[in-house]
């Protein structure tokens, strides 16, 4: 049965975003300029309004390609009628190995975000960004896959306090209008609203983190503290790089991020991968269902998914990705995804 497109509030006051984001990370290095117009545009007619960039994407990130993204959704956002689009961008973090952004990016301070806003809106042809993001925390925390919190890794880094009265200064003066958060953890969220709150600036509406059959660690502190917060969930990665669509299983060498970039994907390459996506795609088969509308279909019912991001590399692929908006998961089949999910716990954090 067909559904029609779901829309939900970014944040108090905020733009209604539909229930699945178009992630755009393959633009500039595995789809060209017109196919990444094309994919854009057949994500807008089927009712996607939502669209998640980032000024380092594509991705694997490398100095030849920087910013190609934002330019292909740039000359696209160009021909749209501005008001109907919902964007997201995101600023790069502190890195050690990207050297081509920025010098570095040393640090998520006032100077270096307002370069990073002005970048992204001459990139994108646009004079506001709808929700602006930090990629990943400028502090030491887990991120891509780390699953252990380790205190000697500490560095310097600019206080939360001082990042949001940056993003403020860009709020005020319009250039942005929301912000969000991405790659972080309970503790971060919940600096980020109290800081907020106790000094008037800008309050945080999302979290961008990745989230799908073999990754629920968002449940497990997550999930409350958004859902107290209002805090909205862009999940990512919804398919964990293709596993859960099970091409890998049918075909370890097939064609995809994990197999053309190497050293591509290291959150799924631990151990327990590979027995939950097969365990997860027998459950799919068992269910007359493919293992893609499965895992799509499970993360699209989540209530505390703001927005759902997906990505593909082709128009089919894609319309694959927006069909199974359709497979509604029933009670007894949420039973049995939760009893393969006990079996093997959250194998790729």
């Amino acid at each position: 049965m067909k559904r029609a497109m779901e829309y939900r509030q970014l944040g108090e006051g905020g733009p209604e975003v539909s229930a699945i984001c178009l992630g755009t990370m393959t633009f500039g290095q595995q789809n060209t300029e017109a196919e990444a117009h094309a994919q854009l545009d057949h994500a807008f007619e089927r009712g996607v309004n939502f669209f998640d960039t980032a000024e380092m994407y594509p991705v694997p990130a490398r100095a030849e390609t920087s910013g190609a993204t934002e330019r292909f959704v740039g000359s696209w956002l160009a021909r749209q009628p501005r008001d109907k689009v919902i964007l997201a961008t995101k600023v790069a973090g502190p890195s050690r190995n990207l050297d081509w952004i920025r010098g570095g990016p040393p640090a998520l301070d006032r100077a270096n975000i307002r370069a990073a806003v002005e970048g992204s809106l001459r990139r994108l042809r646009t004079e506001y960004i709808d929700l602006y993001q930090l990629h990943w925390p400028a502090r030491n925390q887990p991120m891509f896959g780390q699953w252990q919190y380790d205190p000697s890794r500490e560095r310097e880094s600019t206080p939360i306090r001082a990042q949001l009265e940056a993003l403020a200064e860009l709020v005020e003066e319009g250039k942005v209008r929301r912000i969000g958060l991405s790659n972080e953890h309970p503790w971060g969220v919940m600096e980020f609203v109290r800081l907020a709150e106790a000094h008037g600036l800008p309050r945080v509406v999302s979290t961008q983190n990745a989230y799908s059959l073999i990754n629920r660690v968002f449940e497990y502190g997550l999930q409350e503290v958004c859902h107290r917060e209002r805090v909205g969930l862009l999940a990512y990665s919804p398919l964990a790089f293709g596993h859960l669509s099970g091409k890998y299983l049918a075909d370890p060498a097939a064609s995809g991020r994990i197999t053309l970039f190497e050293n591509f994907g290291q959150r799924y390459a631990k151990p327990g991968v590979v027995p939950a996506s097969e365990a997860y795609q027998a459950l799919a088969r068992s269910r007359g269902m493919t293992p893609t509308e499965l895992a799509l279909g499970f993360v699209y019912s989540r209530s505390f998914a703001l927005s759902t991001i997906i990505g593909a590399t082709s128009l089919a692929q894609l319309e694959q990705n927006l069909a199974a908006w359709d497979c509604v998961p029933d009670a007894e089949l949420l039973q049995a995804i939760d009893e393969v999910h006990l079996r093997f716990t959250n194998p790729a954090p």
